[in-house]
């Protein structure tokens, strides 16, 4: 069994998925909308993201919009968790992250990882950024 990170958006899914797909080399996209779902399903005209996944460094990343005329609360006290092979895998990762977003605690090697960092991007998600110390 495997924890999936499924991240919800208000109205900016399709875009914060693409983007986030171009960070982490994501494969195998896919997405549906509200407005491609089947009728009877209660479907809505909308064409925020119903369900959007890719696949990377050996995980799955998935997310959606909030249904048309749910209150929205996205990513509320929550954080994503990757671990980079590297220290500059890392480090690219962060900067790419960072990019329009907010630093919360900056990358740097700390006593229990040779880097690591914190940041909320511009899509309102929390990131946490580190890598295992190497052996000696």
């Amino acid at each position: 069994m495997a924890f999936m990170p499924y991240i919800h958006f208000d109205g900016t899914c399709a875009e914060a998925m693409a983007f986030y797909a171009g960070v982490f080399g994501g494969t195998d996209m896919m997405s549906m909308r509200y407005s491609e779902a089947p009728a009877e399903s209660g479907g809505s005209p909308s064409d925020r993201i119903m369900h959007c996944q890719f696949n990377a460094a050996g995980g799955t990343l998935m997310a959606s919009d909030f249904p048309p005329g749910m209150d929205a609360q996205p990513q509320q006290a929550m954080s994503v968790m990757i671990e980079p092979a590297t220290v500059p895998e890392a480090q690219t990762a962060f900067d790419r992250l960072t990019e329009g977003g907010t630093v919360i605690m900056p990358f740097g090697p700390t006593f229990w990882s040779p880097g690591f960092g914190m940041l909320k991007d511009r899509f309102g998600t929390h990131w946490i950024i580190g890598t295992q110390p190497q052996p000696a």
